[in-house]
């Protein structure tokens, strides 16, 4: 009888001892798990009746509670009464959202979308949107692995492109002692790191300053970026929500996409003047207002299949025989030339 307690209490023990070596590896194992900032479950523990929550970046009503927009009532319920088939969506979302999300943010007329430039995918919120465009960065493109982002920015923007594989550096953004846009050193930052570097931009509503640049200070950025050849990453978590106006909310990022192709469009514009004018110059008695009329990259010149053949015969000029001509391939250096082969063919 004693001879089997004691060896039952050498079992317990036994077992007691292997329990605490088990949770003494796990909890060695996850030991350098550093805790998220325990804002929330602090602030329901607060057991104050006049507590104050300002850490969640998340809208509230009047009254402090959580508020679903009507428009989201009546889509939940559309949703609902459809009847889905719960199929899966696919790789890069649903095909109807993501083209409405692209819609939203870069206007519904948008020439990027409707000339096939925009390429869009469906994620998990704005973190798992930070985390798919910084893994895809990391993995194709050619021109580092380092992403700049203001001083200050929203804390998670630095650990998930770090977890991306991205280095992370900062660029000037906020003054303290004016507290406002640091204007001057952000462009100077812009103009001394590396070309082609990718920098991070708050479309609007800057979290955590609230501080904008301008519309003219946007404009200028972006001539600072094209001229770096920098690569633009914009986080546009609140459109709407900073002016009430989602288009001039997202001015910024339509700007950057706007701006070099109307960069395009001025230099064709001027190249059809700049031909018109040179023919003009010439004496020719033919009216080549159609040329300046007409809009777009290419232009019906009115030349006659024969005439077209000897601008390449005789001339070196190559374009179809109907008359099209690419104003694109119109340049300050080749415009006069051009000028006269077409003077010659027309008379």
């Amino acid at each position: 009888m004693l001879s089997t307690l004691r060896v039952a209490s050498r079992s317990a023990a036994a077992k007691e001892a292997g329990v605490r070596a088990l949770a003494f590896r796990q909890a060695s194992t996850w030991s350098n798990v550093p805790q998220g900032p325990p804002i929330t479950e602090a602030f329901k523990a607060d057991t104050n009746k006049e507590k104050i929550n300002l850490g969640v970046g998340a809208y509230r009503d009047d009254q402090g509670k959580p508020y679903v927009l009507p428009s989201v009532k009546v889509a939940e319920t559309k949703v609902v009464n459809s009847s889905l088939d719960k199929e899966y969506a696919g790789i890069t979302g649903v095909p109807a959202f993501t083209k409405a999300a692209a819609e939203l943010a870069y206007g519904a007329d948008s020439s990027a979308i409707k000339d096939g430039r925009v390429a869009i995918t469906q994620s998990i919120s704005g973190t798992g949107a930070l985390r798919i465009g910084g893994a895809f960065l990391e993995r194709f493109y050619p021109h580092g692995k380092t992403i700049y982002i203001p001083t200050p920015s929203w804390a998670n923007h630095a650990a998930v492109f770090k977890d991306s594989g991205l280095k992370v550096e900062k660029y000037r953004y906020y003054n303290k002692d004016k507290i406002g846009l640091d204007f001057e050193g952000l462009i100077a930052d812009l103009k001394q790191i590396p070309n082609q570097s990718v920098v991070l931009f708050h479309a609007c509503a800057h979290n955590p300053t609230g501080v904008d640049p301008t519309q003219e200070q946007w404009i200028e950025i972006s001539k600072v970026m094209k001229e770096k050849s920098h690569f633009a990453f914009f986080d546009m978590a609140y459109q709407g929500f900073a002016s009430g106006d989602i288009k001039r909310d997202a001015f910024a990022l339509r700007h950057f996409w706007l701006g070099e192709v109307k960069g395009m469009a001025d230099r064709i514009i001027e190249m059809r003047a700049l031909l018109r004018k040179n023919l003009e110059k010439l004496g020719s008695k033919h009216d080549w207002s159609h040329i300046t009329n007409q809009i777009g990259m290419f232009a019906y010149t009115g030349l006659k299949p024969e005439q077209m053949q000897e601008l390449a015969k005789n001339h070196a000029v190559y374009a179809t025989l109907d008359g099209r001509i690419s104003v694109a391939g119109i340049t300050t250096s080749n415009v006069a030339r051009l000028a006269e082969s077409i003077y010659k063919v027309t008379g």
